[in-house]
């Protein structure tokens, strides 16, 4: 099944767990928050196959569940939550 993913900046804390666990899907922004490298975090990308577990991973050890998962694009919103 197909994921995407995108990162909630407004609670994201830069705490670094996202891109511990998962360093191909994660990096930081200037302000130092965490956002989705496929995309530059616009939720409209597919994860591929061989990341779903690093991702889910992230997902789970995100301490400010930040990290939104859905089945569909988010077109930008990260306000859409599909936990996964």
């Amino acid at each position: 099944m197909k994921k995407y993913l995108m990162v909630d900046k407004s609670t994201c804390i830069s705490c670094g767990a996202c891109a511990a666990s998962a360093p191909d899907l994660f990096d930081y922004d200037d302000d130092g928050l965490a956002f989705s490298l496929l995309d530059n975090n616009k939720g409209d990308q597919v994860v591929p196959d061989e990341l779903l577990d690093d991702l889910a991973d992230a997902y789970e050890g995100c301490p400010t569940e930040s990290i939104r998962i859905s089945d569909t694009p988010f077109h930008g919103s990260a306000a859409e939550v599909s936990p996964s």
